[in-house]
């Protein structure tokens, strides 16, 4: 059976501006949100760990891929979706977080990793091996072969994986592959000072695309390139702490008219969050046929939450109900331990604590599993289970006051947060068309 995301290719080709987009995220609510779209909507669902989320050794999740696979399925269960719907996909696989370690043992690592991935079931690979290993010149730019020969490296490992679980799953689709030199930050970038995104030269695609084919020849596994469906490329797309750097077609026309030089090719473009709807259909329209959202989804949902939050406080102002304290639970968490929001977030201590609440990046992802925020969460949805007044509704959730008002949305705590996530799904698919795939 071919994969399914072969059919973006021919609709693409065909001048039909169709594409996907990608849900990278472990929240289950975020995930559970977007496999009830899909279902209701009949299309598939793209959705990608990450190699910091998702590895042989757990990652931050403490999920191995089997495990992360594991916990779709049982999320897919729960909500009635279709498993021929779901696409799972791995982001960044390569040696991210083995960089410390030389090239002979990060790159061990790495095959192991993605030998994890495929065997786990996951049909879209991106192989990523773009930033340096410990052993790389520190002072010059990480060369094109480098990289391809690399990522040759992972390939192989990947179609070695592919035989061996055909072995025991012989109805197994053959994976895809994304590849590319010029790939944006996993989790987003660690500069403190906002500069202006550079879309990817067309030489630098053409010559990527030619070190590739190289590399892929090099290694005898040209028969595995027809399943190279796509380039990450840079379109001019980032997010910034308090709004997004917008996709700019005319800055990327010439960009974006090379591909069609590739007839076998798309592209996949990442930090595409916070585009509007209409820039996201603009960027299928001019060759994106992969549209990368992560932190605009957990955003959307800690939106909801905080929604439900002040209306907490609102609804238990003056009484001694006790109530979840979500926000400040949240703002502590963060607090006892700022590895995973420092080295993004700059400013003074004001700045900062706008920024750990409400910066686009959305470090605060990375805070939703604690116990104490699970706890606090609990007890919030516990506070509300009864539903939420429609007055107060109103005041901080009006989309979703309007959508209760028309019995689209039960009005219960985790519904209404839904709701909010699929406001933004509901933006990727106007873009993408997924549902002719």
């Amino acid at each position: 059976m071919k994969h399914p995301l072969f059919k973006i290719i021919e609709h693409q080709k065909n001048g039909r501006a169709v594409g996907i987009y990608s849900a990278c995220t472990a929240n289950p609510i975020v995930i559970e949100a977007a496999m009830e779209r899909a279902k209701e909507t009949n299309s598939f669902l793209l959705v990608e760990s990450t190699s910091n989320q998702v590895n042989q050794y757990g990652g931050y999740t403490q999920m191995k891929p089997a495990d992360y696979a594991k916990f779709i399925k049982e999320l897919a269960y729960n909500t009635g979706l279709d498993k021929k719907q779901i696409i799972l996909g791995g982001d960044h696989l390569g040696p991210l977080t083995f960089t410390h370690l030389n090239e002979k043992e990060a790159m061990a690592e790495a095959k192991e990793l993605v030998r994890q991935y495929v065997l786990a079931g996951y049909s879209k690979i991106h192989l990523d091996t773009s930033m340096k290993l410990n052993d790389d010149d520190p002072d010059s730019r990480l060369a094109d072969a480098t990289i391809a020969r690399r990522g040759a490296i992972l390939c192989t490992e990947c179609e070695n994986a592919y035989q061996e679980l055909l072995k025991t799953n012989p109805d197994a689709i053959h994976p895809v592959y994304i590849v590319g030199s010029e790939v944006p930050i996993p989790g987003g970038s660690t500069a403190t000072v906002e500069s202006e995104v550079e879309v990817t030269k067309v030489e630098d695609f053409k010559n990527t695309v030619t070190a590739f084919e190289k590399a892929f020849k090099e290694a005898k596994i040209m028969d595995a390139y027809q399943y190279v469906i796509a380039y990450v490329v840079q379109p001019g797309v980032e997010e910034k702490d308090s709004g997004c750097t917008e996709y700019d077609r005319e800055k990327a026309k010439e960009l974006m008219a090379s591909i069609e030089s590739y007839p076998n090719l798309i592209f996949e473009g990442h930090s595409t969050d916070y585009q509007t709807k209409l820039k996201l259909k603009e960027l299928v329209e001019d060759g994106v046929g992969i549209l990368k959202v992560g932190p605009g989804l957990t955003y959307a949902m800690r939106e909801g939450l905080f929604a439900l939050s002040f209306i907490e406080d609102e609804l238990y102002a003056n009484t001694n109900h006790k109530t979840s304290n979500f926000r400040q639970v949240l703002e502590d968490a963060m607090l006892e331990n700022p590895g995973y929001w420092q080295k993004h977030y700059s400013g003074n201590e004001a700045e900062l604590v706008l920024k750990r609440k409400y910066s686009f990046s959305d470090r605060s992802r990375y805070y939703m599993p604690n116990e104490k925020v699970v706890v606090a969460l609990d007890q919030l949805f516990e506070n509300l289970k009864d539903g939420v007044p429609l007055n107060l509704l109103s005041q901080f959730m009006p989309i979703e006051y309007t959508l209760v008002r028309e019995n689209k949305v039960v009005n219960k705590p985790l519904e209404l947060v839904k709701s909010r996530i699929k406001y933004t799904i509901d933006e990727y698919l106007y873009g993408s068309h997924q549902s002719e795939i």
